[in-house]
């Protein structure tokens, strides 16, 4: 199959509207075409007239390996071209920034997952370039969760960076479907283009929305290591709200979990007594660790791995999002009085619980809090969310 990036090098009639105007790009590691040279490089060397680039968060190259820590403007060593983060002094577009190009192309890897930045620096761009009159193409990627979706709507009054509309936590779309939501959902007039993989079956096993065995796996972001983790991130990326380890720090970040005082065991075996059905789709594996950084560097910690593959992996019966909710609920049970919830600021949100930013709401911090609360409820709650997001997104599907 042929990403989009792949298609406009490889075909000079999907470049010729792109002559005699100005070419940014937004794109960070994983923009790579099929023989791995960076999207940047790519472009240039295809003869396009690059103007510009900008980084989200992390960096376009990558090198910021933790959430809140900013990238600055710079001249790009290789291609003498400035580059301006979209993660340091502005997270939109600026006026300056804005007066570089005539086309913005994107070309960014996602995680399925709403709160991955990356699709709020999307949004972000498409705003921008809708109020500035330039044009905005995205070469669309494969979307490595794949189509299920899962997870309660974010509320309104809740938008963030990590928020950036009323989408579920799992919203099974491909960014180039995104951005049509996007220009439809906040009514932009815009010269909006998808250029369409080539070959992408999202159903197909057994990458179920990755190819996997035919493309390299190159992480999107620091902590975003090889497909089990993009699969679980819609619940392990609910860790960062609370003072247990998402792995940061060890090899297998967003993987697993654990603390030094965190009864694992325990926790596991309450897990599937409370609501087997969550944990479909998966493994779930004691084990140790010692992150060397982040949340209890240096202390063993007892944690819990979630295997999403080879056999254990069923696609459409894996939950993520409820798995994690359930392991909080099963820790609440077992220890009431454990300081759960970490309460710091998180994407710039500096008066909200880190746990709620990332929900989008606090729906489901309270139903962990609550003594009588079962997982049916928690159900009643998202379900209804789940059904509607499935139904408005039928419209935007490409594959």
């Amino acid at each position: 199959m042929d990403f989009g990036i792949d298609r406009l090098l490889a075909d000079p009639s999907l470049r010729a509207p792109l002559e005699g105007r100005r070419v940014a790009l937004l794109a960070h590691p994983a923009s790579v075409a099929l023989d791995l040279t960076h999207s940047l490089d790519a472009l240039i060397a295809a003869g396009l007239n690059v103007s510009a680039a900008f980084g989200p968060q992390h960096g376009l190259r990558g090198d910021k390996q933790d959430n809140m820590v900013e990238s600055p403007d710079f001249t790009d060593p290789a291609t003498g071209i400035p580059v301006f983060s979209l993660y340091g002094e502005v997270r939109r577009p600026t006026g300056q920034s804005m007066g570089t190009f005539d086309v913005l192309l994107v070309d960014l890897q996602d995680l399925g997952c709403r709160i991955y930045t990356f699709i709020t620096t999307l949004r972000y761009a498409l705003e921008a370039c809708a109020a500035h009159g330039k044009a905005l193409w995205v070469l669309d990627r494969p979307n490595p969760a794949g189509r299920p979706v899962e997870g309660m709507t974010l509320r309104p009054g809740w938008e963030s960076f990590v928020g950036a509309g009323p989408l579920p936590m799992r919203h099974g779309l491909t960014l180039g479907e995104l951005g049509r939501w996007f220009v439809d959902h906040l009514r932009l007039d815009i010269d909006y283009r998808v250029l369409e993989m080539a070959g992408y079956d999202p159903a197909a096993a057994p990458g179920h929305g990755w190819p996997l065995g035919e493309r390299v796996w190159i992480n999107p972001s620091p902590n975003a290591p090889n497909l089990p983790m993009a699969r679980a991130y819609a619940g392990t990326v609910m860790l960062e709200g609370t003072t247990i380890s998402e792995g940061r720090g060890t090899t297998r970040p967003l993987e697993l979990f654990g603390a030094p005082d965190l009864p694992a065991r325990e926790l596991i075996a309450e897990m599937r007594r409370l609501a087997p059905d969550w944990l479909a789709g998966c493994r779930l594996r004691e084990v140790w660790f010692e992150p060397t950084f982040h949340k209890h560097a240096g202390q063993l910690c007892a944690g819990v791995q979630i295997h999403a593959e080879g056999a254990f992996y069923d696609h459409e019966a894996f939950r993520p999002w409820r798995l994690q909710a359930l392991a909080f609920k099963v820790l609440r049970r077992l220890r009431p009085d454990y300081p759960l919830w970490r309460d710091f600021p998180y994407e710039y949100e500096f008066d909200k619980l880190a746990i709620d930013v990332i929900n989008g709401g606090p729906g489901l911090r309270e139903w962990v809090d609550d003594p009588a609360a079962e997982p049916g409820d928690l159900d009643a709650l998202t379900r209804p969310d789940e059904l509607a997001w499935e139904e408005e997104r039928a419209r935007l599907l490409l594959y």
